[in-house]
């Protein structure tokens, strides 16, 4: 039996130089926090946890925090996680004197500088991706009108706003590209006066085409990710259906396999927040075991 990784799985540029990040400031001997977890990763969040970073997971949160004294100033970095936030958490922060750290991806905060450019010309910005996903949250805090998040097909069939209406249409980072061609498609039949800035990252789609190649050719997929994931997810939608047995697991202790013996591929793929480390456990686990 065969086991075969994804050429293209794990850690993605924005998230490893979010992770590293964090572990660098570690060595400054400084209150070190994170504005929401710093990737969708419960293992990666639980090992920075064990070494003394604090996640801060709302603005009240934030808000409810002291304001540091010009003798405290510098002691405290609040690290800006890879997914981005709104402009007004930079704000906050400024306020309370404490030091920003800004781990987030270039891909994300260019998309950030699009709706901000978009929407102070007057535009209605359009983001394809998950309204509860704090990249969707941070992207909607850059715009200085009026913004709609869609996440499917059907909510863009339903959008309706004067045709004279000039949009802008960005996309999650991390959003399926064939859904967000056919939403593209779907507003240029409407014929809508419209701008599309095709964001979604490089390495999404790389991800997701070695994950969908590899699933029409094996017997057992195998996806590796975090539960709160948005690209994992999708790669294990992506997955299901070329692979009727795919198996989406958080850790190594998640993973009940009983292969049959005509099982002759198994394929494993890993979301962009899954370290390296996990993904080679569960691949000499299968080597070893089967």
């Amino acid at each position: 039996m065969e086991v075969k990784l994804a050429q293209c799985a794990g850690f993605c540029f924005g998230v490893k130089r979010a992770v590293d990040t964090v572990y660098e400031q570690i060595e400054s001997g400084k209150t070190i926090y994170t504005y929401g977890p710093i990737v969708h990763n419960e293992e990666v969040v639980s090992d920075l946890e064990k070494k003394g970073v604090k996640v801060i997971e709302t603005k009240q949160e934030l808000l409810e925090m002291p304001v540091l004294s010009e003798d405290d100033k510098g002691t405290v970095s609040v690290i800006i996680r890879a997914h981005g936030v709104p402009r007004e958490i930079y704000d906050i922060l400024d306020k309370k004197n404490m030091d920003c750290v800004d781990a987030t991806c270039p891909f994300v905060k260019r998309i950030h500088k699009i709706v901000d450019k978009e929407s102070a010309a007057g535009k209605h910005i359009i983001i394809i991706g998950n309204p509860g996903h704090p990249e969707v949250e941070g992207i909607m805090g850059w715009c200085n009108g009026s913004v709609t998040v869609l996440e499917t097909p059907e909510e863009a069939l339903e959008f309706d706003v004067p045709k004279n209406t000039k949009i802008c249409i960005v996309s999650q980072t991390t959003y399926n590209y064939k859904k967000f061609q056919y939403i593209v498609e779907i507003f240029q039949k409407k014929g809508y006066n419209d701008s599309v800035a095709n964001t979604i990252c490089n390495a999404t789609e790389e991800r997701q085409r070695s994950a969908q190649d590899l699933a029409k050719e094996a017997d057992v997929m195998i996806v590796i990710g975090g539960k709160h994931s948005s690209n994992t997810r999708k790669l294990y939608e992506i997955c299901s259906r070329e692979c009727a047995q795919t198996y989406f697991i958080q850790t190594l202790d998640d993973l009940h396999l009983e292969l049959p013996k005509a099982v002759r591929l198994v394929g494993i793929t890993a979301g962009a927040s899954t370290p390296n480390k996990l993904i080679e456990e569960v691949q000499n686990y299968v080597r070893i075991n089967f």
